[in-house]
């Protein structure tokens, strides 16, 4: 074979292996963009590449695989994982969906709304709270200085206990997905919870529930210097049952001036419906109604400058009552939310149904009685 015809042939069969190179090449390509692709799908929820992944697909992926098959559990974060649940049957609700009843709960919940709301993970939470007493002096720049009493503190633990909602759904909706499972459970949720918690936040007794703001010690008409920590303080209306006759509207400015001026930023009133009925119809000397509506929408109305609160749980104006409250609610109650909401399956004791437990564990009780003041319907 003569030169030329050699090199003619070597470059002829480079030119076959760079070319069998470049589709090994766009395989190995490919199969790497099918197994991303695959990946993608497999997981909860089913990612598409190239898309920013949503963490609340996952949530509702892992809720409806349990809600309709009653598994879930190896598909959940450990740290969601809740100490209370059984070996099985029991799921933790995704840090998603549990946020999203929360939130629709205190939109709902007027003492939920304004209050302090902590984050526990043990059920033995205990909050101090500084009490006044810390003595002082004057001197000049060379004088004596004596010793001076140094302040106290208290320690609240707020009382705990378990609210829960016990739903039933039939199996074969469950497996179909004939109507929106997810929005289902949520309103169930909500309405049950929501219920609960404004009745315990104000008349709870504090057993296996938390200690209302109505329902610790019996409140006393001493002011602040004199009060045992604790104790509420009320202000009488000067009449059993009512409104004083003359003047009716003056408790409603000595509340406001028993609340220390460090509290009134970010003071409430509270009371049901059938008061702020009554309120409402209050006039000063002038003719002008104390009580003014809100002119957007979703804000509350003011009373006498400060924002009102409807809470159906407030008692009625009646012999005795404490059916006003005014005060600043998130330095005055505290409530305790236990990390993680819990929802049990059960399709064995109503055969053709599946009952659905979600629990939650919460407290609550005053934490600074300074800071909320009550109005009686009394004469002293």
């Amino acid at each position: 074979m003569e030169t030329n015809e050699l090199i003619t042939a070597v470059e002829g069969i480079k030119t076959a292996t760079d070319g069998f190179g470049k589709k090994l090449a766009e395989l190995a390509e490919i199969k790497s963009r099918i197994e991303r692709m695959e990946t993608a799908i497999n997981r909860p929820g089913g990612g598409v590449p190239g898309r920013v992944h949503d963490p609340r697909s996952d949530a509702k992926a892992q809720m409806l695989h349990f809600m309709r098959t009653g598994n879930g559990l190896e598909a959940v974060d450990t740290k969601q994982l809740q100490g209370n649940i059984g070996a099985s049957g029991g799921f933790a609700v995704p840090e998603q969906i549990d946020a999203m009843i929360v939130d629709q709960i205190a939109n709902i919940s007027p003492v939920r709304r304004v209050s302090q709301v902590v984050l526990t993970s043990s059920p033995d939470y205990v909050k101090l709270i500084g009490v006044r007493g810390t003595g002082t002096g004057w001197t000049n720049e060379t004088g004596t200085r004596s010793e001076t009493a140094t302040p106290q503190m208290a320690a609240v633990r707020p009382s705990m206990g378990e609210i829960y909602t016990y739903g039933t759904v039939t199996r074969h909706l469950l497996e179909d997905a004939a109507f929106n499972i997810e929005a289902w459970l949520i309103e169930n949720i909500v309405t049950e919870f929501a219920v609960e918690e404004g009745a315990a936040f104000v008349t709870g007794n504090g057993v296996n529930k938390p200690t209302g703001f109505l329902a610790g010690d019996a409140p006393v008409a001493d002011g602040d210097a004199t009060r045992d920590f604790g104790v509420l303080q009320y202000i009488p209306t000067g009449a059993s049952g009512a409104f004083a006759s003359s003047n009716p509207d003056n408790v409603l400015y000595d509340a406001i001036a028993a609340l220390k001026p460090g509290y009134r930023a970010g003071a409430v009133w509270m009371m049901n419906s059938t008061t702020a009925a009554a309120v409402r119809k209050m006039k000063d000397a002038d003719g002008r109604s104390l009580w003014a509506d809100s002119l957007a929408e979703g804000q509350p109305a003011r009373l006498l400058g400060y924002p009102v609160e409807i809470a159906e749980d407030m008692p009625d104006i009646g012999a005795n009552s404490l059916a006003i409250a005014f005060g600043n609610f998130t330095r005055g109650y505290l409530i305790t939310d236990r990390a993680g909401m819990t929802m049990i399956r059960d399709e064995v004791t109503r055969p053709g149904f599946v009952k659905l437990y979600a629990a939650k564990r919460v407290g609550g009780s005053v934490s600074d009685s300074n800071a909320i003041k009550l109005i009686k319907f009394a004469g002293s």
